[in-house]
């Protein structure tokens, strides 16, 4: 049944720590079965009720899963994600607003890009064997990291910021092991975790990002990782501030051996200064993608960090895809040298939209939060009703439960495809979306 892998110990805890240790070696494969407790108890001396609290250990982890009577299996990844389906179909005639892409109008052009990139490939095609990390896309990635205050740390480039995330949980973390996420949060990212084998640890967010305290009570119970997003959270547009930040950097200093994550997600989209947690002590990785600002297709983000991580991530990179391509690396280096984005400039179409937003909503009697980037969060009384309310009014936006653990009920509206005069009718529609679901009665 498991092949040459025995299961070692005497108490709960060291079975359940055996299992992990086969998973987390790849000696024990997603979908194994485990052996029935009463026979793994057998065949290591103990108490049935021994094995059976060890695969209850498990369960919480993530580790395996129990189906009756089929028994208990190593955890295999889904192939699909549950959040991912949790969106409103936009039909003819109704405005969305739920997708979280950026603006067309404020994405540069690519042409004239791509074909500068495209006469560089002709005169010395890129091979096997080179750098992954185009020479002047890392000193370009670098210099803005320097600016931004990011300590020092060698540069990697990832298909985008999902993608680097990934690939630094899995250069640390093993199945099973809790990892601090924002809630609400990224939905895709609490996607991630739990399909990692990890488990998500819920932390609540404030207008100026992760609180403190629930941060550190993550930590003290167990949490290997933490994931912050600086700038633009999604979907709440909380952005970290300078007494915020120092607040949890006093928090994470206390657990010197936890990695933390930054996603700097409103990277060329926010007028707010970033505060980055990382000091430059410990593992730590912060990652920028190019999606919001340069254009979502391009799927590059630059991400740093302590030369362990980066090494990791970069040598497990050469073993799978090899390389992120050179030319979208390249390409991307033409449009940060032409200054084809005018960041203070978009940060300031988005921000009129989405304070607008907020202001007639607030006029209205309606607490919404968007400090930065494109996105605001509405809390309303009844999530579905709020979401059928409105797309009957003509505007589809996101159900909240794609982005929250424990969070309440809300929705999330995207600003980039509004007008000045969209503002009015939207907030209208959302204010009487937002309350109790009307009273009805039957005949």
């Amino acid at each position: 049944m498991l092949g040459e892998y025995r299961i070692e110990g005497r108490r709960a805890s060291e079975i359940a720590a055996s299992v992990e240790r086969g998973v987390g070696t790849g000696q024990l494969k997603p979908g194994q079965l485990l052996p029935p407790m009463r026979e793994l108890a057998a065949a290591l001396g103990v108490n049935p009720n021994t094995v059976a609290a060890a695969y209850r250990t498990l369960r919480e982890r993530g580790v395996i899963e129990t189906d009756g009577r089929r028994g208990s299996r190593v955890r295999s990844a889904p192939a699909t994600t549950a959040r991912g389906s949790l969106r409103v179909e936009a039909p003819e005639g109704v405005r969305d607003v739920s997708n979280g892409s950026p603006d067309p109008a404020l994405l540069p052009p690519l042409d004239a890009v791509l074909a500068a990139v495209a006469g560089e490939y002709a005169e010395r095609p890129p091979m096997y064997g080179e750098a992954p990390v185009d020479e002047e896309f890392a000193r370009l990635a670098r210099a803005s990291f320097d600016e931004g205050g990011v300590p020092d740390g060698p540069v990697g480039v990832a298909s985008g910021s999902l993608d680097a995330i990934e690939r630094v949980l899995a250069a640390h973390l093993r199945p099973g092991d809790a990892v601090a996420v924002e809630d609400p949060g990224w939905g895709s990212l609490l996607d991630l975790v739990p399909a990692l084998g990890l488990r998500p640890v819920p932390v609540a967010v404030d207008d100026e990002g992760p609180l403190p305290e629930a941060v550190a009570r993550a930590l003290r119970g167990g949490a290997r990782a933490v994931i912050v997003t600086d700038r633009a959270q999604n979907p709440t547009g909380a952005s970290v501030t300078a007494e915020r930040a120092a607040a949890l950097r006093a928090v994470l200093d206390a657990h010197p051996d936890v990695l933390l994550v930054e996603d700097d997600h409103g990277h060329g989209i926010v007028a707010q200064p970033l505060h980055p947690l990382a000091t430059g002590d410990g593992r730590w990785v912060f990652v920028r993608s190019v999606a919001k600002a340069w254009g979502p297709d391009l799927r590059i983000a630059a991400f740093t960090g302590d030369a362990e991580t980066v090494d990791r991530v970069l040598g497990r990179q050469r073993l799978g895809p090899g390389w992120v391509s050179r030319l979208l690396q390249r390409a991307v280096v033409h449009l940060w040298r032409t200054g084809a984005v005018d960041p203070a400039a978009v940060a300031a179409s988005y921000g009129a939209r989405r304070d607008g937003l907020v202001r007639a909503l607030a006029r209205r009697g309606v607490e919404a939060h968007g400090r930065s980037g494109m996105n605001v969060w509405v809390p309303v009384a009844d999530e579905t009703g709020a979401v059928a309310r409105l797309l009957a009014a003509g505007w589809a936006v996101a159900p909240g439960a794609r982005f929250r653990m424990e969070a309440g009920p809300a929705v999330r509206l995207t600003v980039s495809g509004l007008t000045r005069t969209d503002l009015e009718p939207l907030a209208d529609a959302v204010a009487y979306a937002a309350g109790p679901a009307p009273a009805r009665s039957y005949g």
